[in-house]
């Protein structure tokens, strides 16, 4: 991973772990559960962005070092992984 991909990445997930220690408080509070919701969706969302990231890294290095590599095999390989995890994050 890039470095400032890396530290992009990080400061992201500080962001998140704050949203979700925000909602254990919310649900130790009783708030109310549309407030709640609201919260984990917006929790999700952030971890889509971050997913996001990490994939365009993924891209940018190690698939296109497959291609540039002339390594059939492994370009076959990077696809078919980037594919398989494009295909979990959906469901």
């Amino acid at each position: 991973m890039q470095k400032t991909t890396k530290a992009a990445c990080l400061k992201r997930l500080s962001r998140i772990e704050g949203q979700v220690r925000g909602l254990s408080k919310m649900v130790e509070d009783d708030r109310y559960c549309i407030d709640v919701v609201t919260q984990i969706s917006a929790v999700r969302a952030a971890l889509r962005r971050l997913e996001e990231e990490v994939l365009k890294d993924h891209v940018a290095h190690c698939v296109e070092h497959a291609i540039a590599s002339g390594n059939s095999a492994e370009q076959r390989r990077k696809v078919a992984e980037l594919m398989n995890v494009l295909a979990r994050a959906s469901r």
